[in-house]
């Protein structure tokens, strides 16, 4: 059975088991499909945008998960056009300039937060489709609808392994986003390159679940392509504030979150025994009954691979899991390259994201940047010629990531060759901008935005001769207003949590600065990185800014 393009991938369990269930909706009254149920819908949605817009128009899919993203996804992608997907969270400026720059003739529109604040930054004449179970104000048409047109119809379009079927818009590292270019190789090929080394292409019908946005391509590989190499069940989630209860129904074999996300599963899980103290005592009796306890009540007594990547994971998370009888696999992927590099539970290392895969190479750069090579990259940005330049490089794709390999192959990222990060939710933030905005204040002379890894960012400041000639209530009012005022105009989870002040100045003695008078940002995470952490966590924790004087 040929399965080079997600087409065929489909057909394939068409064919082989065309009345199991592949999707079920854990919503009240949001059903289930088998993959023959699933393959007519695709087909009818197909045939429709085919007739109606031809091939290689950009689409977009704005949605919660549901069934109906993995349809107008693949109905979009079977009919020879592109899908670009949405976040719900995305605000006005830059769902605009993704539609805009696309220039996407199309959007699907389910439920979404958002949809009403993005509609007036869609491009004029954009036809609106709204899927099932969502009331959209001004669409165009209905899923029913479009498929109704193409009833009995399958789209003529023949996919190669090559063609462009999405654009995944990073979370914007400079300012505006770039648009990744994928494939159906891109789609494939890294999910069986991980599975193959986790040895899970042949579990019967493994089980997903998903509850991460399907915009972000980590859970659109790991769910929804995966599912489709494995013929797996998908499960999806009916709101994140039930995400214990319906993964203790799902009981997925395969999971991926976060750090941030296995942070607040144990918090749950903490809570749940009535505090640390109570907690404690309760391992120290019975470590292995409450191991069993816990993975049962959350559903992971079964699970098979249990991924934790996007970004830093603190050490101490680890092992708390692992004491519990559940081993983090992390790993290494990004938007542009995905499944590179992995852990598995006979090569396992504390600190490392795992061993390069079997057909990846891996090197360091003069600078310590990690570069690899392997099949199943993205071509490149869309529209973005010089920025593909600077990605690829005589095959080898840069990965803008700093690392150390020690003597046994493990692989450590040690930070970013430039100066963003990622927070412990696995997305970007460009320290530059913000710092920029917060030195507007007189009070501060420096400043260094923190966050690698953590639950908040936190901006590192020293004081101003003014700032430290105010009393102290007159500095916290006036920056605490600065730092409303910045998260305000930014995306949430670049938003500041925490201020740390200073007045000791940064210098080139002190070596935090460079001879060039550049902050070394490795020097401020040595400083302040424990304490910055603690403040991180208290203010997810506590949902307001916190302040501390150094």
């Amino acid at each position: 059975m040929q399965t080079d393009t997600l087409a065929h991938c489909l057909e394939h369990w068409v064919k082989e088991t065309p009345d199991r269930v592949w999707l079920r909706d854990l919503r009240e009254g949001g059903g289930e499909y088998t993959w023959a149920q699933a393959q007519t819908e695709i087909h009818a949605a197909g045939a429709a945008l085919e007739k109606r817009f031809g091939h290689g128009t950009r689409m977009l899919v704005l949605s919660r998960n549901c069934p109906h993203w993995f349809f107008a996804d693949l109905a979009i992608i079977g009919s020879g056009n592109v899908t670009v997907p949405l976040f719900t969270t995305h605000p006005p400026a830059t769902a605009g300039y993704i539609a805009e720059f696309t220039e996407s003739k199309v959007i699907f529109v389910g439920e979404s937060p958002n949809w009403e604040t993005i509609r007036p930054a869609m491009p004029e004449g954009i036809t609106v489709i709204s899927l099932p179970g969502a009331e959209v104000a001004g669409a165009d048409m209905t899923w029913a609808e479009l498929i109704a047109e193409g009833e009995g119809s399958t789209p003529e379009f023949e996919g190669k392994s090559d063609d462009v079927v999405s654009l995944v818009f990073t979370s914007g590292t400079t300012g505006l986003p770039k648009g990744v270019i994928q494939t159906h190789d891109s789609s494939i090929v890294p999910i069986r390159r991980a599975f193959d080394y986790l040895d899970m292409m042949d579990h019967p019908t493994p089980r997903y679940f998903s509850y991460l946005p399907l915009s972000h391509i980590a859970e659109r590989q790991i769910v929804e392509y995966s599912s489709m190499q494995t013929g797996g069940e998908v499960f999806f989630i009916d709101a994140l504030e039930h995400l214990a209860r319906d993964m203790a129904k799902a009981r997925p074999h395969v999971f991926f979150g976060a750090p941030r996300v296995w942070e607040q599963l144990q918090g749950a899980v903490i809570n749940q025994f009535g505090g640390q103290e109570a907690f404690d005592a309760a391992m120290a009796s019975d470590p292995e009954g409450v191991g069993k306890l816990v993975l049962g009540g959350l559903g992971l007594d079964e699970v098979k691979v249990c991924l934790v990547a996007a970004a830093p994971t603190p050490p101490p998370l680890l092992h708390w899991w692992h004491a519990l009888g559940l081993m983090l696999v992390e790993g290494f992927g990004q938007t542009e390259a995905m499944a590179l590099i992995l852990s598995k539970e006979d090569s396992w290392r504390i600190g490392s994201v795992g061993k390069a895969m079997d057909g990846v190479d891996v090197r360091l750069t003069e600078e310590d940047e990690l570069v690899v090579r392997a099949d199943g990259f993205t071509p490149g940005y869309y529209k973005n010629p010089e920025k593909t330049d600077e990605l690829i490089k005589d095959g080898w794709l840069y990965t803008g990531d700093k690392a150390r390999i020690d003597d046994d192959g493990f692989i450590y990222i040690t930070g970013r060759v430039k100066d963003y990060f990622k927070t412990i939710q696995g997305k970007f933030v460009a320290p530059p901008p913000i710092e920029g905005a917060f030195a507007e204040s007189h009070l501060v002379e420096q400043q260094c935005l923190m966050g690698r890894g953590l639950s908040k960012t936190v901006m590192v400041a020293v004081l101003s001769e003014a700032g430290k000639s105010e009393d102290q209530a007159t500095v916290e009012s006036a920056l605490s207003a600065k730092v409303a005022e910045i998260n305000d105009t930014i995306e949430k989870h670049a938003r500041i949590g925490a201020l740390i002040l200073s007045t000791e100045l940064w210098a080139i003695e002190n070596e935090i600065l460079t001879p060039t008078l550049k902050i070394r940002r490795e020097k401020i995470e040595e400083r302040f990185g424990e304490l910055a952490a603690e403040l991180a966590r208290s203010a997810a924790e506590q949902r307001k800014l916190l302040l501390h004087w150094d």
